[in-house]
């Protein structure tokens, strides 16, 4: 408690300087080199929540490294979601996994067959595209609208495509939304679910960005719906308490898809971290007011991120995020390429995440990750602002 970096009631993002940034061992920090500021891969620049620290030391300490105990997730899962979202899942249908994108190939194995389609509301998070065709299904794009929403038009023409013929389908939904930071309402989810219903498509919602809707956002878990029984949900501690190295997520089901998941081997709970697990546990009982600061750190470095490309770079087209901490950035108006990432790296040394992976809509633009320090973010808006011009 007495170590700065820990920081418990201010705002974390105030934490390490970029010195001890870079003496961090993470892809983050060792990719580009320590000239470029990396603000690509989801990873925030805090010091985990001191109750995190505590329980992850105490552990090693025991030598309590052994393997992992799924209840003791499942139960602080179901503790956090009552405490935060009003909803009560039951701990005893869920399944532990080893990371979000690893549960979601397990739970497309349950419910789809090799050849079958896997709808994916695009732009999204590239791995979508990647784990699913090395899957051998085929992935159907059905784009989000101009606003970054869902349309049930567009899904419902997914949808057709997608159960042509005698096979299966899926729709591998992500809520809150990676890159665009929506946060889809309970109203937006039902009618995703009722189309998807309609045509006989499975759903499964990638929800590791759960608990970072902005203040004044409502999260609606897509199991917790009427129409959502039938779905699976992947939930994890990781984006919110920056535990992706201490590796652990869980599968829930709604109360349709209970044996649907119940038919998960069993061996796929070992590929998780048991530290991960003690980490996250501790984050989900213990982490409630780092992760308030937390939120509250990210919503001003939200606003922050706008005034300083309304300032500097005005003819970026942004939608302020409604939760993650990730902003999807319009480069169109400049003369960039169609990977803006790319191009800065080079001319303003700072790392974004390349736009195209995510699928339609990603061409000319780039991602933005602004869980770091007010300095670092301006820092980094500025460099960005001295090294392009807008087309003539």
């Amino acid at each position: 408690m007495d170590d700065p970096l820990d920081n418990p009631l201010g705002n974390p993002l105030d934490g390490p300087g970029l010195e001890a940034l870079h003496g961090r061992r993470s892809v983050k920090w060792q990719l580009y080199g320590p000239d470029v500021l990396p603000l690509w891969v989801a990873e925030m620049d805090v010091v985990p929540a001191e109750p995190v620290q505590r329980a992850v030391v105490e552990a090693v300490r025991a030598g309590d490294t052994g393997y992992p105990w799924a209840p003791d997730y499942t139960e602080a899962l179901a503790s956090f979601a009552s405490r935060r979202w009003g909803w009560q899942p039951d701990p005893a249908t869920m399944s532990l996994v080893p990371d979000v994108m690893l549960g979601v190939v397990e739970v497309l194995k349950l419910l789809t067959s090799p050849g079958d389609a896997v709808v994916v509301s695009s732009p999204v998070y590239p791995p979508f595209f990647q784990f699913v065709q090395s899957l051998g299904r085929r992935v159907v794009e059905a784009p989000l609208t101009a606003e970054g929403r869902l349309d049930p038009a567009t899904l419902e023409d997914a949808f057709a495509m997608a159960t042509r013929g005698a096979g299966r389908a899926a729709y591998l939904l992500c809520n809150p939304q990676n890159p665009t930071g929506a946060v889809h309402t309970a109203a937006e989810l039902t009618a995703a679910l009722e189309v998807a219903s309609a045509f006989g498509v499975r759903v499964v919602a990638d929800e590791i960005h759960a608990p970072l809707a902005h203040p004044g956002v409502r999260f609606t878990p897509v199991a917790s719906l009427p129409a959502g029984s039938g779905a699976v949900s992947l939930m994890s501690a990781s984006k919110a308490f920056n535990l992706a190295g201490l590796k652990a997520a869980v599968a829930v089901p709604g109360p349709d898809a209970v044996d649907d998941l119940a038919r998960i081997p069993e061996e796929v709970s070992h590929g998780a971290s048991h530290l991960g697990v003690i980490a996250h546990r501790a984050a989900y009982l213990d982490g409630g007011a780092w992760l308030d600061a937390l939120l509250d750190g990210l919503a001003a470095n939200r606003r922050l991120l706008g005034e300083l490309l309304a300032e500097q770079l005005p003819d970026v087209r942004y939608r302020e995020p409604e939760g993650t901490f990730l902003a999807w950035l319009d480069f169109s108006a400049y003369d960039l390429g169609a990977d803006p990432a790319a191009t800065l790296r080079e001319r303003a040394k700072v790392a974004l995440h390349p736009g195209p992976g995510f699928g339609h809509g990603g061409t000319g633009h780039a991602r933005l990750n602004f869980g770091t320090s007010p300095a670092i973010l301006r820092e980094a808006v500025g460099r960005i602002a001295a090294a392009v011009q807008p087309r003539s």
